[in-house]
């Protein structure tokens, strides 16, 4: 499983890099792997405000719809129009091409609340 250093990870298998003032964000290898494949990506609204933890937008597999949980508060300033129109991107390149939309953290320390790679590889361990 795939798990970049330079990223922070929720519980809930999203992660996000910090670029800046701004996050980006995706979902992890693992949640890809076990959604299989996705067919479609709703994104969030620019401007909508967003909790930590709080659903931001949903993706559907072959298997079902899976809400995607911001893993900061925040305000999402873009989204990813990319896998709108090709979903596959992000089973084929969840922490690159297959990014899901970026957030300007209310508060930039929430990120070093989340897992660091080591606690997400433990996490997912099992």
């Amino acid at each position: 499983m795939n798990v970049p250093d330079d990223l922070r990870y929720a519980k809930s298998h999203e992660w996000i890099r910090l670029k800046g003032a701004e996050g980006i964000v995706g979902i992890s290898d693992h949640a890809q792997h076990e959604l299989t494949d996705i067919v479609h990506v709703e994104l969030p609204e620019i401007g909508k405000k967003v909790e930590a933890g709080e659903t931001a937008c949903v993706v559907e597999s072959v298997k079902a719809a899976n809400d995607i949980y911001s893993p900061v508060s925040g305000t999402i300033i873009g989204v990813n129009d990319a896998v709108a129109a090709d979903p596959s991107l992000v089973n084929s390149d969840p922490y690159g091409q297959g990014w899901i939309f970026t957030i300007q953290p209310s508060n930039p320390a929430d990120v070093d609340a989340l897992l660091s790679p080591d606690d997400y590889r433990a996490a997912t361990a099992s």
